[in-house]
C-alpha cells in the first residue's frame, strides 16, 4: 500500500516515517503548498448495528453530535482514567464509524476495545487499505475542492465525495487530511504534486506540535488524563454525555480542580533532537515534567510538547543543561465542549 509514496520518489525511513530529497522541507513548507503521505496515522473502523451504543459507553465524544459534518477529538480511557487512545472520530455510514489515530495503537486500540465489543454487534476492523493524504499551505483548499471534489471543511469537520474524505485540521496555515482508497492513491498523488510540493511527514508532526496537538503512540498508553493532553481545550471531551469507561474520573478531576499537569508547547535551544521520554528540569534540578512530542522548525530548532506540573509555566526550565523556552499555545486552557462546535440542532 505504500508504493503510491516511492514511486514519486519517498522513502520509508521506518513503518512511520516518510522523507523526500526536498531540500529544507520545513522552510518549503512555510513558503509553497506541501503534499505529505502520513505515514504515522493508521484507521481502525467500526461498523455494526450497535456501533453507537458500543462508542458511546467508551469514547469521550458524544455520538449523536457525529453526523458526517462534525468529526471532534476523542480519547479512549482505563478504568484510572488515563488515556489508552486519543483519535479523531468521524462518521463513515449509517452504522461505520472511523478513528484516526497513531498507526501504533490501532491493532492495541482494537484489542482493547474488543473485550467490550463482544456484548455489542459491532465490529473493530483495522483499516490499512485506505492512504491518508495530508495538504497543507495557501492553495490547500482550493486543491481539496478541484483535485478531491470536495468542498474544504471547517477544523474538526469533514467532506465526503465518492469515497474520498477531508477533515480540516488546525494549524498556523490551513491544512487538510485526506482519505482515499488506496488504488485511488497514486493518481491523486499525482494531480496534487503539479501544484505541491512534497515532503516528508515530520512537517505534519512539526504542525501538530505548533498546534499544540499530540495523539499518544503505544509507549504513552495509560500515563495521562486526557486533560493532560488539554484535550478539552480542543473540544476533545464531553462533559455532557453519559458515563464511559473512566469517565467518572476524568469528570472528578475537572469539577475538582485536579489536573496538576498540562501539556506545554516549547522550543529547546540547540538543533539536536530530544528522545521521547526526556525529562524536563527546572534551577533545582528537580524534574517537574517530559517531552513527547519533538520536531525541528524551519530555523534549525528543536520545537517540542512537553507533559509538566503546572507550577513549571513560572520557572526556568531545562533539558540536560539546554535552555527551554515556553511558547504560547493557539487554544486557550479552558473547556470548550463539543456541543458547542457540531452543527444546528445536534447539541
Amino acid at each position: 500500500m505504500t508504493t503510491w509514496i516511492t514511486t514519486h520518489g519517498g522513502r520509508l525511513s521506518s513503518p512511520s516515517d516518510v522523507e523526500f530529497d526536498t531540500p529544507d522541507p520545513a522552510r518549503t513548507a512555510l513558503e509553497r503548498t506541501v503534499a505529505i503521505p502520513l505515514a504515522h496515522l493508521g484507521i481502525l473502523d467500526v461498523r455494526g448495528p450497535d456501533s453507537i451504543r458500543f462508542l458511546q459507553g467508551q469514547t469521550s465524544a458524544q455520538l449523536n453530535l457525529i453526523d458526517g459534518h462534525f468529526a471532534p477529538l476523542t480519547a479512549f480511557c482505563s478504568v484510572k482514567g488515563r488515556v489508552v487512545a486519543n483519535a479523531q472520530l468521524l462518521r463513515v455510514g449509517e452504522d461505520h464509524f472511523r478513528l484516526i489515530l497513531d498507526r501504533s495503537l490501532v491493532e492495541p486500540l482494537a484489542q482493547h476495545l474488543g473485550r467490550f465489543a463482544a456484548f455489542y454487534k459491532a465490529e473493530l476492523e483495522p483499516n490499512p487499505d485506505i492512504a491518508l493524504i495530508g495538504i497543507m499551505g495557501p492553495e490547500s483548499a482550493a486543491l481539496t475542492e478541484v483535485d478531491c471534489d470536495l468542498n474544504a471543511p471547517g477544523v474538526w469537520h469533514q467532506a465526503n465525495s465518492n469515497g474520498t474524505i477531508a477533515l480540516g485540521y488546525p494549524g498556523p496555515q490551513p491544512r487538510y487530511l485526506i482519505m482515499v482508497p488506496g488504488p485511488q492513491a497514486d493518481a491523486l498523488f499525482e494531480r496534487l504534486l503539479k501544484q505541491c510540493v512534497a515532503v516528508g511527514n515530520a512537517i505534519w508532526k512539526l504542525t501538530d506540535i505548533q498546534s499544540g496537538l499530540h495523539f499518544i503512540t503505544n509507549e504513552q498508553q495509560d500515563t495521562w488524563l486526557p486533560q493532560m493532553l488539554n484535550w478539552e481545550a480542543q473540544a476533545g471531551i464531553s462533559f455532557k454525555k453519559g458515563c464511559y469507561t473512566g469517565q467518572e474520573v476524568v469528570a472528578r478531576a475537572h469539577f475538582r480542580g485536579q489536573v496538576k499537569k498540562r501539556l506545554f508547547r516549547a522550543q529547546v535551544e540547540g538543533s539536536e533532537m530530544i528522545s521521547i521520554g526526556s525529562q524536563v528540569t527546572n534551577t533545582d534540578d528537580k524534574r517537574v515534567g517530559e517531552i513527547i512530542a519533538c520536531q525541528q522548525d524551519a530555523y534549525g530548532q528543536s520545537e517540542v510538547l512537553a507533559v509538566l506540573n503546572i507550577s513549571a509555566e513560572d520557572m526556568n526550565l531545562s533539558f540536560e543543561g539546554r535552555r527551554m523556552q515556553l511558547l504560547k499555545l493557539p487554544y486557550s486552557i479552558e473547556r470548550l465542549d463539543p456541543e458547542s462546535l457540531a452543527p444546528p440542532g445536534q447539541s
